[in-house]
């Protein structure tokens, strides 16, 4: 008999068996179907208010997590006992069995750990000492029908001894699960054989096999869960940090030593009596979370994804604080508890190398080419950096970051112990480490190293030196961003962004970044720069503008850094500016020269110009997978270059006359058409189509107009993928006319793609010329040839009329109910500054299907011309910019318009039905000239 769970209080208010086993006697007498179905509702009430007691055991005490865990365990335990003696003694009974005629029940994998959530599989196994007898079937099999007549997910093997040890023996999978197994009901001494058997026949001599087998198996399940215990949604069983990694550590352990208990790895050396508190502390908070997670899905989910993270919080009774909402401690709690998991499996590591180094080549991958000369009284032990005796930081603190600074400039690992001295005495950091010259010169050497600073500081990062000696950063670690726009917590994040910034200096990042490895090595202060990086989020979870209070940050920090002044003063500055350029470039028309000057007049120098750029780039594509594009690195690259020509003739419109010639001239030459009749097309449009396109596009464009003029076309529509965009060009030539945007821009979105940027135009002969940049769902051109097809068929039947395109697109589901946990306010901002000519309108709403064409039909009610839209998503958030003017090609100016206009626009950023096309009058449709 079991006593794993002898621990749990008021075990009998869960389940009580003996109870339930007179109900089941007390069934009357009939075939084994007809009996084994009466007894169904009574297991199934058994278990439905077990599970009932459980979650109110839950409610009650939220973070017990091993206490839940093990009661949903001891639960399946008793309903499988129930079944076992209800099948063998009232279905198929056999009082007089032969050798052959013996059965054990034994529960294996996670089960076999006495571990459990509400959905969690049921994985058992039925052992017999042979070949299976016709009783041992007829009891299985009923069994079985039983479990999942229950609801119950029931992984099972049937296997004699034999069979069990051969197929353990060639497979990993099964060889763990029989690792923890542990018996249930039936046979106990064949049970016993069973696990004697296992321990002799497969366990023998193969510890080595296995530790390396199940290491190779985490890190494919880390390359595969993303190789990151940083990440906002994370994946709390099979994701880095996560249970599984916890299981891992004790299968090693168990295989490895022969331990039976978590505890015992304490006795083996293995484990401190802190470590071993924290492993049981990191197991209760895991195991809760899973539960509180099992309870809310309703299935065998894993996944803390963002729509649950909040109810977690509040179960778990966590609450706001300033700067801090309850769901951002919750998951900063997660985060520090993965970090904890981290910091056991490298120590746990470190020792199982010491034990198995005379047997082979250690686990870990040594970096040292040849042994370095000078290592300040640290010591080599395998290749590794280690401290020699155990008080070296005591003696001096400021070797705590002597101990990094070596590691990367000769490229050495730091030995695991060493690093868990380092967290041990990383408390010694005080103000006087801090403040010590030596000290902040060895951190700077890391961050601002030519070799992986990256891999450095994330070391420094796991062992809390990082954050105690920079305070300001240890408050962001594991801070999470609450979006579905951030992939990663704030450090993780940062340090991401400063291991970008490395490989484009090393010229790792060519293909994706042209040209930017160039630009840094134009940097003048590249240590500037360096530490602008790991500043420029330092103040996120604080209240406030994050860039305004990150800037204060950094004008404390440099100075002891052993920056200069004016370096001080750059990093601030790009802190303070580092979202300047990406909403420069995303939000505005840059086609536009105001746009340019004024970002122009904000930057100031080409140096600071290069920096920003360069900080930008690395911000966006740490933010996660996806997120960085063509079409972003191309509008970043077209600012960066028209400010960079700004900032070096001087802040006036120098060559604008000059450039449109140029382009005109390039496209002469490409079209080859006679003088005659390309200065009769050049005529058709205003200096704004000259300024906005480039070269490829007008081409492109001209070739179009001059095959539907020739044809005499009322509507030509051209799609074409264009990789260097990263986005497909679809442009449409057609009569002018009301309605226009709003119409292509729901045919787009019901074809499924995402309009990304319009350029909008009307010639002097009152035709529209629009390109559209879209991209598919997952951020890709639309290539596919019959997407293609599909795409300008809708278009075309959406401008004909012949489409319901408002049923269809409020028929239209979302494809991201995630997105449902965050609250995104709309709000509409206009601005008659920011453009000599235009209206500039920014509208931030939740994203949504059709959002842009419920913005453009939104306009089209207001009586204005569309002359350029940008379209940029930050996770839930849209945030889509008009360019427009009044009907006569004026400024939106008064008023009682302008209310009129932020009106309508609020309503249909809020989800507002709009009013239908049809009710608008036809006269006052006639008079409208609405474009996109």
């Amino acid at each position: 008999m079991t006593t794993r769970f002898d621990h749990l209080p008021a075990r009998r208010a869960i389940i009580d068996r003996r109870a339930i086993a007179d109900a089941l006697e007390a069934l009357p007498t009939a075939d084994a179907t007809t009996l084994r179905l009466s007894a169904t509702p009574v297991l199934r009430e058994a278990l439905a208010a077990g599970r009932d007691e459980i979650a109110r055991r839950l409610a009650e005490s939220p973070s017990s997590g091993n206490e839940i865990a093990a009661s949903y365990a001891f639960l399946t335990d008793q309903i499988l006992r129930l079944a076992y003696d209800f099948t063998t003694q009232r279905l198929f009974p056999n009082h007089h069995p032969s050798a052959g005629e013996r059965l054990a029940l034994a529960a294996v994998g996670g089960y076999g750990r006495g571990e459990m959530a509400l959905h969690s599989d049921i994985d058992i196994a039925f052992l017999t000492p042979w070949k299976q007898a016709a009783w041992a079937e007829q009891v299985i099999e009923s069994m079985l029908y039983t479990l999942w007549d229950l609801g119950l997910k029931v992984g099972h093997s049937s296997r004699s001894i034999d069979e069990m040890v051969r197929m353990a023996n060639g497979d990993l999978t099964i060889r763990t699960a029989l690792l923890e197994a542990r018996y249930i009901w039936g046979d106990q001494a064949l049970y016993d054989e069973a696990g004697r058997r296992f321990e002799k026949d497969v366990m023998a001599s193969t510890a080595r096999a296995f530790v390396a087998e199940k290491l190779a198996e985490r890190n494919a399940r880390h390359e595969r869960m993303g190789d990151s215990r940083y990440v906002v949604e994370p994946n709390l069983k099979e994701g880095k940090g996560g249970l599984r990694d916890l299981h891992a550590l004790f299968w090693i352990g168990k295989y490895a030593y022969q331990v039976r208990d978590v505890g015992d790895l304490v006795e083996r050396g293995l484990l401190t009596d802190q470590e071993l508190r924290r492993f049981r502390k990191a197991e209760n908070f895991l195991w809760a979370v899973r539960c509180h997670l099992h309870i809310l899905s309703r299935r065998p989910e894993d996944r803390l994804t963002f729509d649950v993270q909040a109810e977690i919080a509040r179960r778990m009774r966590y609450a706001d604080r300033p700067g801090k909402s309850a769901v951002e401690r919750f998951m900063q709690h997660y985060f520090l508890i993965a970090k904890e998991v981290g910091d056991l499996t490298a120590m746990f590591l470190a020792h199982l190398d010491e034990t198995f180094a005379a047997k082979g080549r250690r686990f870990g991958i040594t970096l040292i080419g040849r042994k370095p000369r000078k290592l300040e009284g640290f010591v080599l032990d395998r290749g590794r950096l280690a401290a020699p005796s155990d008080t070296f930081f005591a003696e001096n603190p400021v070797r705590l970051l002597e101990l990094f600074a070596l590691a990367d400039k000769h490229q050495l690992e730091v030995h695991p112990l060493t690093l868990r001295m380092a967290g041990r005495d990383a408390k010694l950091i005080d103000n006087q480490v801090r403040a010590d010259p030596v000290a902040n010169r060895h951190f700077l050497q890391v961050l601002a190293s030519r070799r992986d600073p990256e891999r450095v500081l994330r070391t420094m990062n796991e062992a809390g030196v990082f954050g105690r000696f920079v305070p300001d950063f240890g408050r962001v670690v594991a801070q999470m961003q609450f979006d579905m726009y951030h992939h990663y917590t704030v450090d993780e994040h940062t340090l991401r962004a400063i291991g970008l910034l490395s490989r484009i200096e090393r010229g790792l990042l060519e293909e994706a970044h042209p040209g930017a490895a160039k630009i840094l090595s134009q940097v003048v202060c590249r240590r500037a720069l360096y530490v602008a990086v790991l500043l420029h989020d330092i103040a996120k979870g604080r209240g406030g503008d994050h860039s305004t209070l990150g800037a204060e940050v950094a004008r404390k920090l440099c100075p002891r850094f052993g920056l200069k002044p004016a370096e001080t003063e750059t990093v601030a500055w790009l802190v303070e500016q580092h979202l300047l350029m990406s909403a420069t470039a995303f939000k505005r028309d840059l086609a536009d020269f105001k746009t340019v000057l004024d970002f122009a007049e904000r930057v100031q120098s080409p140096e600071r110009l290069r920096q920003l750029l360069l900080l930008t780039t690395v911000d966006i594509r740490a933010v996660g997978p996806g997120v960085w594009n063509d079409w972003k690195r191309q509008l970043l690259g077209t600012l960066f270059h028209a400010a960079e020509e700004v900032l070096r003739l001087g802040h006036q419109q120098t060559g604008r006359n000059e450039r449109i010639k140029l382009k005109q001239a390039e496209l002469g030459v490409e079209l080859g058409w006679s003088r005659q009749r390309f200065d009769a097309y050049r005529k058709r449009f205003p200096d704004s189509y000259w300024v906005a396109e480039g070269v490829d596009i007008l081409e492109r464009n001209a070739r179009l107009i001059s095959a539907a003029d020739a044809g005499e076309k009322p509507l030509s529509i051209a799609t074409q993928p264009d990789p260097q965009r990263g986005a497909t060009l679809v442009t449409i030539y057609a009569a002018d006319h009301p309605g226009l945007f709003y119409r292509v821009a729901g045919a787009i979105h019901l074809a499924g793609a995402s309009i990304i940027d319009a350029r909008i135009h009307t010639t002097r002969d009152g035709m529209a010329i629009d390109n559209l940049l879209v991209q598919d769902p997952f951020g890709k051109p639309f290539d596919d040839p019959m997407r293609l097809r599909r795409l300008a068929t809708a278009i075309e039947d959406a401008l004909a009329n012949r489409s319901q395109l408002a049923a269809k697109l409020a028929t239209k589901p979302s494809p991201r109910t995630r997105a449902e946990a965050f609250v995104v306010e709309p709000n509409v901002l206009i601005d008659n500054r920011a453009s000599n000519r235009y209206t500039v309108v920014e509208v931030n709403a939740h994203d949504r299907p059709a959002l842009l064409h419920a913005l453009a039909y939104a306009l089209f009610q207001a009586k204005v011309t569309i002359r350029s839209a940008h379209v940029a998503t930050y996770g839930t958030r849209a945030v889509d910019t008009f360019y427009l003017t009044d009907l006569l090609g004026d400024k939106i100016e008064g008023a009682v318009r302008l209310r009129t206009l932020e009106r309508l626009l609020l309503a249909a950023a809020g989800g507002g039905e709009p009013e239908p096309e049809e009710e608008a009058p036809k006269r006052e449709r006639e008079k409208e000239k609405v474009k996109v």
